[in-house]
C-alpha cells in the first residue's frame, strides 16, 4: 500500500510538472510571436563607430540552435561556430565596425573549433582594425584564442589557466560489482578503450599510449601558436605550465609576457571606446546576434553548394540523452537523400562533429553518402571530433578535410551486454524461461551468457569490424590490411590522420567548400546551409522542453551528482553494438 501511494504521488507530481512546463511554453510561444510581429526586418545595419563585442560565454557548437529559455534557466545561450565566423568576416568588411572587443566569460570549446575562430581573428587583423581581449579569468582554450589580440587585458585579481592538457577516465567496475552487475564485453581493436570503464580500474597501456600521443600533438599546436603570437618560445610556454606560473599573482602573467596589461573591465571598455572614436558614457557594441544578420555581399550566381551539419552521438531518434539530447539519427540519411535528389545542389559539404555511436545507423548514413557521391561531389569537413562512427559516415566522401586538432580514426567496434545475476540475487528476484529454440532467450540479462552465445556475439562483432575496415578501405583507396594497421580503435589527431592517409588535407569548412566547388567544376556558386526540416513548434516541444527539464534537474542534483547520473546513463545507452570513441572529450 505504501508503494502504491508513493507511485501515485510520483505520477501526480509528473503530470503537475509537465502541465506547468507546457503552460510556460505556451506563454513564451505567444510572447515570441508578438515580439516577432513587432520586430520588423531581421536585417541589421551597423551604426558608425560600432565595436563588435565577441562575448565568449557558454559552449561553442558547430551549428547551435537558439534556446529562448536560456536566460530563464540561468544557462548561457549556446554559441554557434557558424555565426561567430560569419560575424568576424562581417566585422572585417563593414566600414562602420571599427574593431573587435573579445570579452571572455565561462567559455568552453573543442580544440578544432578554437583553431577555426583563432584563424578568423588573425584574418580579421589584416584589415588594420583593432582587436582587444579582456577576461576576469582566462581558461586555457580562451587564452589560446585571445593570444592573437593586439592587447590582451586581465583583471588585476584574475589568472590565466595555462597548465597543459589532462584527460580523466571514470571507471565504474567497482560500483557495478557492488550492485551485482557484470558488463559482458565484446570488442575488436587493441586501442578500443570504450569498454575499459566497465572492466578495469585504470587505463590499459595501449589506451594510455594513444591518449598521450594525441595530447602531445594538440599541445604542440596550442603551445606553438601561443609562443608565436606572444613572441615567446615553446620552452617558455612549457616552463610556465610545469611551474603553474600563471596561477601565481596576475603580475606574473605580465612578467611572463602572456598578458599586456592588468586592468578592470570598465576601464578596458573606456580604452576600447577611445579606439573606436566613440563619445558618450556607454560603449556602443553589436554582438554575434546582430552581426550575423548583416546582409551578405551579392551572392555569386551558378550552382548551389549545400553545407549539411551533423553533430552529436549517432543514436536512434527515440533515444533520450542526458547531455541535452543532441544526436545524429537516421534523419541524417534522409537529408542526404534529399540533397542527392535536389538538382539545384551541385555539391555537398558534410560537416561532421561526432564521437560515433550506433554501428547500424552509421551504416545507413554511410550508404547515403556513397549514393550521393555517385551523382555529385561530397566533401567532409571534420569538426572537433569525427571518430569511430563519426569516421564511418565520413570515409566514403569524395574528399575529407580535417582540422589539425580534430580527433578522428578510432576504427573499431564493441558490444556491451549486462549480466544482472548478482543484482537479482541481492534483491531476491528470480526468473524462469520457457522457450522454443536454443537461442530464443539470448541476451537475457537475468543470467550470464553461455560460451556458445559469447562465441556468436564475438563473431558478430568481428564481422562488424571487418565491414568497418572494408568501408574505410574502399573509401580511402587503401587495402584492408593498411586500414587495419592504423585502425584497431586507435585515435589520431587531424595532422596524424593526414600522415596516415585517413584524411586528404588540413583546413576548415571554407577549405571544404572550395574543394567541393573544384570537384564540381564550379567557378560561380552560392553556399547554402541545410535547414532543419522540423517546424518551430516541433522544435520547441521536442528540444526546448527538454532543455528546461535538464536545467531543472541539474540545478536540483548539483554538479557531482549530475555527472554520476550522466555516467550511469551513458553506460545504459551504450549497451549493444557500438562504433564510438573510447571516452568523452573535455573542452579546453
Amino acid at each position: 500500500m505504501k508503494q502504491f501511494f508513493k507511485m501515485m504521488f510520483a505520477s501526480f507530481l509528473g503530470v503537475f510538472v509537465a502541465t506547468g512546463v507546457l503552460i510556460i511554453v505556451g506563454i513564451f510561444v505567444v510572447a515570441g510571436i508578438v515580439a516577432g510581429l513587432g520586430s520588423g526586418s531581421s536585417e541589421y545595419l551597423p551604426k558608425p563607430d560600432t565595436v563588435f563585442k565577441l562575448s565568449l560565454n557558454g559552449a561553442l557548437f558547430d551549428h547551435a540552435k537558439e534556446n529562448p529559455f536560456a536566460s530563464l534557466t540561468g544557462d548561457a545561450a549556446p554559441l554557434s561556430l557558424e555565426d561567430v565566423l560569419k560575424s568576424i568576416q562581417v566585422a572585417k568588411r563593414e566600414a562602420n565596425v571599427k574593431g573587435i572587443y573579445v570579452e571572455v566569460g565561462s567559455f568552453n570549446a573543442g580544440a578544432a573549433s578554437l583553431d577555426a575562430v583563432r584563424r578568423a581573428l588573425l584574418d580579421f587583423k589584416e584589415s588594420g582594425k583593432f582587436l582587444i581581449a579582456y577576461a576576469d579569468y582566462y581558461t586555457q582554450g580562451a587564452y589560446y584564442l585571445c593570444s592573437v589580440a593586439d592587447t590582451v587585458y586581465l583583471n588585476p585579481q584574475g589568472a590565466v589557466d595555462l597548465l597543459g592538457l589532462a584527460s580523466r577516465t571514470t571507471f565504474v567496475k567497482g560500483a557495478l560489482n557492488k550492485a551485482g552487475i557484470e558488463m559482458q564485453v565484446f570488442k575488436v581493436g587493441t586501442y578500443k578503450g570504450a569498454t575499459e570503464m566497465f572492466t578495469l580500474d585504470k587505463l590499459s597501456d595501449e589506451n594510455r599510449e594513444q591518449i598521450s600521443s594525441y595530447q602531445q600533438s594538440i599541445w604542440s599546436n596550442i603551445s606553438g601558436g601561443i609562443a608565436q603570437a606572444r613572441n615567446l618560445t615553446t620552452d617558455d610556454i612549457n616552463r610556465f605550465a610545469n611551474d603553474a606560473w600563471t596561477l601565481l599573482p596576475a603580475e606574473k602573467a605580465v612578467e611572463a609576457g602572456l598578458i599586456d596589461e592588468l586592468n578592470y573591465k570598465f576601464d578596458v571598455e573606456n580604452a576600447v571606446k577611445e579606439l573606436a572614436g566613440q563619445s558618450g558614457d556607454k560603449l556602443k557594441t553589436a554582438g554575434v546576434d546582430k552581426l550575423k544578420l548583416v546582409k551578405e555581399v551579392a551572392k555569386k550566381k551558378g550552382g548551389r553548394i549545400a553545407v549539411f551539419y551533423v553533430e552529436g552521438e549517432i543514436k536512434d531518434k527515440s533515444t533520450y540523452v542526458l547531455d541535452g539530447g543532441v544526436i545524429i539519427s537516421e534523419k541524417a540519411a534522409r537529408e542526404l537523400k534529399k540533397l542527392r535528389e535536389d538538382k539545384d545542389v551541385k555539391a555537398v559539404v558534410f560537416r561532421v562533429n561526432s564521437p560515433g555511436g550506433s554501428a547500424f545507423i552509421s551504416e545507413q548514413i554511410w550508404h547515403e553518402v556513397v549514393k550521393l557521391k555517385e551523382e555529385k561531389p561530397i566533401v567532409v569537413s571534420m569538426g572537433d571530433v569525427a571518430a569511430s562512427g563519426g569516421y564511418y559516415i565520413s570515409c566514403a566522401a569524395s574528399k575529407i578535410i580535417a582540422e589539425e586538432n580534430t580527433l578522428t580514426g578510432s576504427i573499431g567496434i564493441f558490444g556491451l551486454f549486462p549480466n544482472l545475476t548478482g543484482l537479482y540475487k541481492k534483491l531476491d528476484v528470480t526468473t524462469d524461461v520457457v522457450k522454443t529454440h536454443t537461442y530464443a532467450d539470448m541476451g537475457d540479462a537475468s543470467r550470464p551468457m553461455r560460451e556458445d552465445e559469447k562465441a556468436l556475439i564475438q563473431s558478430h562483432i568481428n564481422h562488424g569490424y571487418d565491414l568497418f575496415v572494408t568501408r574505410c578501405a574502399e573509401g580511402r583507396g587503401m587495402t584492408k590490411e593498411e586500414i587495419d594497421k592504423i585502425g584497431q580503435g586507435r585515435v589520431w589527431t587531424g595532422r596524424q590522420a593526414l600522415e596516415r592517409g585517413l584524411v586528404d588535407a588540413i583546413g576548415d569548412i571554407d577549405t571544404a567548400v572550395e574543394a567541393a566547388a573544384e570537384l564540381a567544376e564550379l567557378t560561380e556558386y552560392t553556399v547554402v546551409t541545410v535547414s532543419d526540416s522540423k517546424s518551430f513548434f516541433q522544435e520547441l516541444l521536442e528540444s526546448q522542453l527538454e532543455e528546461i527539464k535538464l536545467s531543472v534537474a541539474k540545478s536540483v542534483l548539483g554538479r557531482e551528482e549530475w555527472d554520476l547520473v550522466k555516467t550511469l546513463n551513458h553506460a545504459r545507452l551504450n549497451t549493444g553494438i557500438q562504433a564510438r570513441l573510447p571516452y568523452d572529450i573535455q573542452p579546453l
